[in-house]
């Protein structure tokens, strides 16, 4: 990923060249390997480079042969090749950039390219080959990228683009997150939705709505998501998995670290290959030049990362999940007063005040940077999953199927508020790449048209089993999917395959959550939480701990056009259900981590 700036409608962009890029270097740290600017006859576009493919020639913004089209993109096209293909061979093509291939698609197809590309992105593609010059800007379908546009008083007919709210924040009176699977087309001012998927209208009550009846195909659901991992090793630099121990980071390192596998044992075979060419004689297939006895163990690994208080859940299903696979893994032990010494800087980059994303990316904010620091460029991460299959644990408490699946559609729908928002600002803060698999468009399109009945289950003593003792707990589709064993091997031990859901925030321990509300305690005095209502007219804060978090927030962005971006994260009241997130809140937590 990278970071984008950008502003057109401008009288004499020049003058502004220096005022811009002093606006963009404010995510620099979402590209810290390269710099870029493009000045156009009435657009600005800054480009902050992530080198992750075409390292060596893709420096943005990227422009077209005869210098008419310009582009700046911030995330990863996985198709570039098969699209690539799919222009034509007259395209001559200047870098290896996954994201070049935007430039031919928009001339083939103009905003409709969007459709075609698989992958995660925010662009903005200017073209001046048209009078007066067009801007097209786009975001990915679930908003796994960041994008913000604005608008300011002082500019009339100009119009922002950001990858962050703090390159906007001075320049712009009005902000708004860019919706994700929408295009905005400068030509007539449109911002219009080009993604939607068979589930989109799931959420909808009444006949316009539509609510799936398909059965669970498991066979289709795990190689769905199995090519959800396999196109996600695209990658030119050291790569790793995030490993909380829970199922869905779990699984996602289990394919990766059989992709991984295939991988390097294919190079194996191609090094040993071209060394058999090279020696003559029959002593040995590889001149013993290559220790035939020697395993892949020899050769680099799949690299894991957890990180936790001392002894929690995470770090220690995380530990045993890792040996399960043959990660190298690496774990980072946090303490309480690190993390809460980490959270105004946590803030900052999150540019939320919301409560559930502040917990949970503090220990992912402080993991990045520990993995930035090894070199790594790029993780993947299990976001996504429970919002599909309906995970969290207040799900139990649905009154329905239907019920169950329109709010599935709806967290899905709102993950870049949340959880997206989380995976990638507490990744980008350190330069660190994340990539989703479970928000795969393939992938989505399986799981959100399963029968909503297969996904709900019940709490405490009146679970179900099935025919072979599992229990039909949360995202039993999934845990089934994948309790099978091809190659000989099962993808997880049972424990973890079948561990309860923690909330992030809870697995890295629960004295984290505790820590933050002790914390609050002492910091907000009783006086000012009772007039909270007078200083806050929307969102008032209902905690001390959600109190001292706007009270950051504000601090670090005190204009009302920031505020109105942020969006709470809150289950569902009327369910029942308390407004605490925390697992331990819901009355079926009772999570075990024995071993086999």
């Amino acid at each position: 990923m990278c970071g984008i700036f950008a502003v057109h409608g401008l009288d004499k962009p020049a003058n502004d060249r220096v005022r811009f890029i002093a606006c963009s270097k404010k995510q620099r740290h979402r590209g810290p390997d390269w710099s870029g600017c493009h000045v156009g006859e009435r657009s600005v576009l800054v480009h902050e480079r992530l080198a992750i493919v075409g390292v060596e020639s893709g420096a943005q913004p990227l422009v077209s042969e005869d210098g008419k089209v310009i582009l700046a993109v911030n995330g990863e096209i996985y198709n570039h090749i098969a699209l690539r293909s799919s222009v034509g061979p007259d395209v001559k093509f200047k870098t290896h950039s996954d994201c070049e291939v935007i430039i031919p698609l928009y001339r083939k197809h103009g905003k409709d390219l969007c459709n075609l590309l698989d992958g995660m992105f925010s662009f903005v593609l200017l073209d001046e080959s048209v009078s007066p010059s067009r801007i097209i800007a786009a975001r990915d379908p679930i908003g796994i990228t960041t994008l913000y546009q604005g608008w300011s008083s002082k500019r009339p007919g100009s119009v922002f683009f950001s990858s962050e709210l703090k390159a906007l924040v001075e320049e712009c009176d009005k902000i708004i997150s860019f919706p994700p699977g929408h295009v905005y087309d400068s030509s007539d001012d449109s911002t219009t939705r080009y993604y939607n998927p068979t589930w989109w209208n799931g959420d909808v009550e009444g006949p316009s709505g539509t609510i799936p009846t398909s059965p669970a195909d498991l066979t289709l659901i795990r190689t769905t998501l199995e090519a959800a991992v396999r196109k996600r090793l695209m990658s030119e630099v050291p790569y790793g998995v995030l490993l909380s121990g829970g199922l869905d980071s779990s699984l996602i390192a289990a394919i990766a670290a059989r992709e991984t596998e295939k991988v390097q044992q294919a190079q194996y075979e191609l090094r040993k290959k071209k060394l058999q060419e090279s020696v003559s004689g029959p002593a040995s297939p590889t001149g013993g030049l290559v220790d035939e006895d020697a395993t892949l163990a020899a050769w680099p690994q799949l690299h894991s990362f957890s990180i936790g208080l001392e002894n929690s859940p995470d770090l220690l299903a995380a530990r045993k999940a890792a040996h399960f696979l043959g990660t190298i893994h690496h774990e980072y032990v946090f303490t309480v007063q690190e993390g809460l010494d980490a959270i105004p800087e946590v803030i900052y980059h999150l540019e939320t005040y919301d409560v559930t994303t502040v917990r949970a990316s503090t220990p992912m904010y402080l993991l990045s940077r520990k993995i930035k620091a090894m070199g790594v460029k790029m993780v993947l991460s299990g976001e996504g999953s429970d919002e599909i299959f309906g995970g969290y644990l207040y799900f139990h408490a649905a009154p329905d199927p239907t019920s169950f699946h329109q709010e599935c559609v709806r967290r899905v729908k709102n993950l870049h508020t949340s959880d997206c928002l989380r995976a990638n600002k507490s990744t980008m803060a350190w330069g660190l790449e994340a990539r989703v698999p479970f928000l795969d468009k393939a992938f989505l399109e399986v799981a959100m048209n399963v029968d909503p009945k297969e996904k709900t289950f019940s709490k405490g003593s009146g679970q179900e089993v099935d025919e072979d003792g599992c229990p039909k707990m949360e995202k039993y589709i999934l845990r089934k999917a994948f309790d099978c064993s091809p190659g000989g091997k099962p993808y997880l031990p049972r424990s973890i395959l079948w561990r309860q859901k923690e909330q992030f925030s809870d697995g890295v321990g629960y004295s984290w959550i505790d820590g933050i509300k002790d914390h609050a305690a002492k910091t907000v005095s009783d006086e000012d939480f009772a007039k909270r209502a007078e200083r806050w007219s929307t969102d008032v804060p209902d905690t001390k701990e959600a109190y001292l978090i706007r009270d950051i927030f504000d601090g670090l962005f005190p204009s009302e056009a920031a505020a109105k971006t942020a969006v709470r994260w809150i289950p569902r009241g009327d369910w029942g259900c308390a407004s605490d997130p925390s697992g331990r809140s819901v009355s079926i937590h009772n999570a075990a981590y024995g071993t086999d």
